[in-house]
């Protein structure tokens, strides 16, 4: 067991999720997230897989247009997934916008891009993001990667 996680934390850069962020362990059906995506193939296909997985609460923002006011109307937010490129305000804008809200600073949020090369992992791990999850989703891989993330271990993926 050791060893597949020191395996897994050398695939990860050996980075681990801040402690500030994500202190619980929590299953899929307890988790709420919000997904910023501008794609409506990319999300139904993501709210699919949760759904199977087992998350019962999931809203859905097609831009970082309002996102801040959205993310302060749920009454909880676990987690966060947001596309890099999006229209207007792009996924590293949203990052710096909801961790300056106190209520978000330790909100686990995941880049979640096709344009899925290692600069832009190195760029999202830099900026401060908790993760990282190339395109196309891979439909086996993503809900193991959501537990993950749920559990609070890491997740660096490029595809």
């Amino acid at each position: 067991m050791k060893e597949q996680q020191a395996t897994e934390d050398k695939a990860a850069g050996g980075h681990h999720l801040p402690a500030q962020h994500h202190t619980r362990v929590m299953e899929p059906s307890e988790a709420h997230l919000l997904i910023i995506e501008d794609n409506l193939s990319n999300f139904r296909l993501m709210a699919r897989l949760l759904a199977t997985h087992g998350i019962r609460h999931c809203v859905w923002k097609t831009s970082g247009s309002q996102v801040l006011e959205l993310a302060e109307s749920l009454p909880r937010l676990d987690l966060i997934l947001t596309d890099i490129y999006l229209p207007g305000e792009d996924g590293f804008q949203i990052l710096k916008r909801l961790r300056a809200h106190p209520r978000f600073a330790e909100t686990l949020i995941i880049a979640v891009t096709s344009e899925a090369t290692p600069e832009n992992l190195e760029r999202a791990r830099q900026a401060g993001f908790d993760g990282f999850i190339g395109k196309p989703i891979n439909t086996i891989r993503f809900p193991a990667q959501i537990s993950q993330l749920l559990r609070g271990e890491a997740v660096w993926e490029l595809t």
